[in-house]
């Protein structure tokens, strides 16, 4: 075996075992030299790489890379991947890479780009095997999928002879069923669908009240175009929550445990800069209220007290919000019951939270006024923070901007602003009981 060969063997085999490594060091690279890679390595572990990579990394790499590989590489990466990505993409670009498909694979390509995105048509796998209602299980088991890769049935899906899909066979009882039984014998009632247009909250609602792991989407005249998979749906909600979870502190969504350093800084600095300038508008408001503080040393120490509290009730909120945009439960116009909502739970919160909080600055200072500053305060903060967790994501909602970007640093600003005057300015006005 010659050098050349072993070094093409031990790439592949890296590859193919640590694809997020390979993605980070896909990021490094110049753009020109990584397109190069996507006609010397098999699509098929490239396919598990571009699952790692950021969108705008393999956005770049589709747009430099010879059409012909991309068309390769795009074949094998998950429908709503691939859709996703030629989405993006020029259209003159894009129609480069359709070109080199045959007629058939590119049109059920050109077919996920129709549907808005986050609907069942976007999201589909339009590989489906139907079968007649006159094939017989044992016909039908031999043509199942049989090839590395390919998604494993679970069902099989019976059309009539014009196509409409009229049942559905679950593989289980295809399997005890005999050999020579037409499959419209084994079907047991209507099959559940959902159009290409359904939002992605509506199918999973569909498959939670119909105990489906796998639904097929039908298109006009009854005919089924593609199949949604409930673990391959989960997934993809996990990518999103978690990036969710990244952008609410300042990260960038495109950012991975294995990115390149330069990436993160490049994608966290302006957010840092940012969260500096508000760390100096709450010094700014501690500052106003020195005099008092140089008076009552005790207050320095409760401070964090009512400004974590604060923060932590207004957290809870944003959290809620968050999720209720994403889910679609609340619009951004609901934020006036939203916020009244925040702002009864932050009170009748900061009230238990105070009177605890208020027992044991008592305990400790033998000071009723600076346990009633305290209590007082603790109520009042936390019922801001809360109505400013809720605010804050439907804002940027409103603004066009994505509602958890970001959310956290906000958040932080107003919770501790307003929980250093609330509980300082009490302090002061309060001065001759403390």
């Amino acid at each position: 075996m010659t050098s050349e060969r072993a070094e093409s063997l031990l790439a592949h085999d890296w590859i193919e075992r640590q694809p997020s490594a390979v993605s980070e060091h896909l990021e490094r690279l110049p753009v020109e030299e990584a397109a190069e890679l996507v006609a010397l390595v098999k699509p098929e572990a490239l396919a598990r790489v571009f699952r790692a990579l950021s969108v705008d990394a393999a956005l770049a790499i589709l747009s430099n890379a010879d059409p012909e590989a991309a068309s390769a590489l795009l074949l094998r990466l998950v429908p709503s991947q691939a859709g996703s990505l030629l989405g993006e993409l020029p259209e003159a670009r894009r129609e480069s890479i359709l070109a080199c498909l045959s007629k058939p694979a590119a049109a059920d390509l050109r077919r996920l780009l129709e549907y808005p995105p986050e609907t069942a048509g976007r999201l589909r796998d339009p590989r489906i095997e139907a079968f007649r209602g006159t094939t017989t299980v044992k016909q039908a088991l031999q043509r199942l999928p049989r090839q590395p890769g390919e998604p494993r049935a679970l069902q099989l899906f019976v059309v009539a002879d014009d196509g409409r899909l009229v049942g559905i066979v679950p593989l289980h009882d295809a399997v005890l069923a005999e050999p020579s039984d037409p499959l419209a014998s084994v079907i047991q009632g209507p099959p559940v669908s959902v159009s290409p247009f359904a939002s992605r909250t509506e199918v999973v609602q569909t498959m939670e009240r119909n105990r489906l792991t796998i639904l097929p989407v039908v298109g006009p005249e009854g005919l089924p175009i593609g199949v949604l998979r409930l673990h391959e749906l989960l997934r993809e909600v996990g990518k999103e929550h978690s990036a969710d979870l990244v952008s609410m502190t300042g990260a960038s969504k495109d950012e991975s445990a294995l990115s390149g350093a330069w990436f993160a800084v490049r994608k966290r600095m302006p957010w840092l800069q940012i969260n500096l300038l508000t760390a100096f508008l709450a010094a700014t408001v501690v500052g106003l209220f020195q005099e008092t503080i140089a008076q009552f040393t005790a207050l320095a120490v409760l401070l964090p007290v009512v400004a974590g509290q604060s923060g932590n009730s207004g957290s809870q909120a944003l959290a809620v919000a968050v999720r209720g945009l994403a889910l679609r439960e609340i619009t951004v116009w609901s934020w006036p019951s939203v916020a009244l909502k925040e702002l009864a739970t932050g009170a009748v919160n900061g009230i238990g939270v105070g009177i605890v909080a208020s027992a044991g600055v008592y305990l400790w200072s033998q000071s009723v006024g600076l346990a009633l500053v305290t209590g007082t305060s603790m109520v009042a903060s936390m019922s801001i923070a809360g109505v400013a967790g809720a605010i804050i994501p439907m804002g940027l909602a409103a603004l066009g901007q994505d509602p958890a970007q970001s959310s956290s640093i906000l958040l932080t600003t107003v919770t501790d602003v307003f929980g250093f005057v609330t509980f300082l300015g009490l302090a002061t006005l309060l001065s001759n009981l403390l």
